[in-house]
């Protein structure tokens, strides 16, 4: 059976019949044939959103607490279906079964956080000047309108939920469209929607391509769009969604600096290195991808990361290895590609640089954790984003000659400093141009903070009130507290 099309409270097939077959990227397997929608499903769930928003106002009207009492049910619904939200997380992405069930166990507080803050008080009162007579000023925020929401494939089931939680919280209809590599565990999530009755037409679900975005950036009727995913293609969304100028957040992509002092905690700075560059094999936008090191601790730390490297276990994610296959054969010849290229350029591989092929490896894309030493600033390898297990070293003497490399990038979206001078700490993190950071740790993220970048990282945060306030608008509303005046026009 074809995984359909969610608009309007219906589960309906693509207008033109199209399918895409999902993999199961560490066997080759067929997990799943999902609809393919084209420009016209998405016109039509454009329009039943609009349909929704603007005139029969169900979930734009309810109250806060009627919402929040729904993102409740979500939740629970949630927590009874983790197990098999993660099982087809790790199937459809390939990462290991643990990392698909933490990002299960994140998206369920992240409906929670947003259920709980939506009753909180927003807008203020102002004191204004009497110029005008007697005047009272305050605001409120709103809902933005029709939102379109586009997700990457890295984390399926989260990216859908940091999105589609503040949006819904705040009364918002929405017309959503996955990755088509990785999509079966945001259509369970809709189907939860299904369950617990979201009104028709406030959340809608587009699976397909390049086109279903396009139309979600470009139609006049989507108030909002946002996007989690490459530079280039958030370039184009910026382009399409000045149509009507429509508000826009982007999460885009990253190449962060990982700056290492020689006076760090050695054994922490290496686990939490590997975490930064091979969680999720690599297919994290925020990676740690770039290890800025002192020169004196440089050949100690590549060693040891090397043997750690070396020593972790790669295979199917439903056997909770290390690492996992990457996402599709796409995504793994680019990073081999980048290998080779990394190669011509000089740099020295110190371990990895292949593709698995052999017996149990032999149909799924799996690259082993790779490492280059000796890189210089003009290197692809180093500029670009390679978005898979591939690290970089570099080396620095002087705390300005790190920040300087730390900063030396296009991007802008996270880096870390490691060190056991706390001074140091907070004055190289206060210079790293980038929005998410962190001292002696790498990764951990958090619903209650905001989340996004400088620089061409993008636009915009998510997560935390930031989050929240993406899908409102803010209007300011002035009182005349005496009618029969006119303020200084009198006088």
């Amino acid at each position: 059976m074809i995984k359909r099309n969610y608009i309007d409270g219906k589960w309906v097939a693509a207008k033109s019949g199209a399918k895409i077959s999902i993999e199961n990227p560490a066997t080759g397997e067929i997990l799943a044939e999902v609809a393919d929608g084209n420009q016209e499903d998405a016109q039509t769930a454009i329009q039943a959103a609009k349909k929704s928003f603007y005139e029969t106002r169900e979930w734009r009207d309810s109250s806060a607490q009627d919402r929040a009492d729904v993102l409740y049910q979500i939740c629970a619904k949630i927590d009874e279906k983790r197990a098999e939200l993660a099982r087809l997380d790790t199937l459809d992405n390939g990462k290991p079964l643990r990392e698909a069930e933490g990002d299960i166990d994140d998206a369920y507080h992240c409906f929670q956080y947003y259920a709980g803050l939506i009753k909180k008080p927003a807008g203020g009162v102002y004191e204004v000047n009497d110029g005008f007579g007697k005047m009272h000023s305050y605001t409120l925020h709103e809902p933005v309108g029709v939102c379109g929401q586009i997700t990457p494939w890295n984390y399926p089931l989260l990216m859908s939920a940091w999105k589609l939680a503040p949006a819904i919280a705040a009364g918002n209809s929405v017309v959503f469209k996955p990755s088509p590599e990785a999509p079966l565990s945001t259509i369970a999530l809709f189907e939860i929607f299904d369950e617990v009755g979201m009104p028709p037409g406030s959340v809608n679900l587009v699976l397909g391509g390049s086109d279903v975005g396009h139309e979600l950036a470009e139609n006049i009727d989507v108030d909002m769009i946002t996007f989690t995913g490459s530079t280039k293609v958030g370039q184009g969304i910026m382009k399409a969604a000045a149509s009507n100028v429509k508000k826009i957040g982007l999460e885009l992509g990253g190449k962060s600096p990982n700056i290492i002092f020689s006076d760090a905690d050695f054994e922490g700075a290496i686990e939490w290195a590997m975490i930064g560059i091979f969680f999720n094999q690599g297919e994290v936008c925020s990676a740690g991808s770039r290890i800025i090191i002192e020169e004196s601790l440089k050949d100690k730390f590549v060693e040891r990361l090397a043997e750690r490297a070396n020593a972790m276990t790669i295979g199917n994610g439903m056997d909770n290895p290390d690492i996992g296959p990457l996402i599709s054969k796409r995504q793994m010849d680019k990073v081999l590609s980048y290998i080779s290229k990394g190669k011509e350029e000089g740099a020295k591989l110190v371990c990895g640089g292949e593709r698995l092929t052999e017996g149990e490896y032999s149909k799924g894309y799996f690259v082993k954790p790779t490492i280059f030493d000796e890189c210089t600033a003009e290197m692809a390898i180093v500029r670009e984003e390679i978005f898979g297990p591939v690290v970089t070293i570099q080396t620095f003497k002087t705390e300005e000659e790190a920040v300087a490399l730390a900063n030396d990038s296009i991007y802008g979206l996270a880096g870390a400093v490691f060190t056991s001078d706390g001074a140091r700490a907070l004055r190289v993190i206060k210079e790293i141009r980038a929005g998410i950071t962190w001292i002696n740790a790498y990764n951990p993220t958090f619903n209650e903070a905001p989340w996004g970048g400088y620089k061409m990282s993008g636009i915009g945060r998510e997560l935390g009130t930031y989050g929240l306030e993406e899908y409102q608008e803010v209007k300011q509303i002035n009182i005349n507290l005496e009618p029969g005046t006119i303020g200084w026009y009198e006088n």
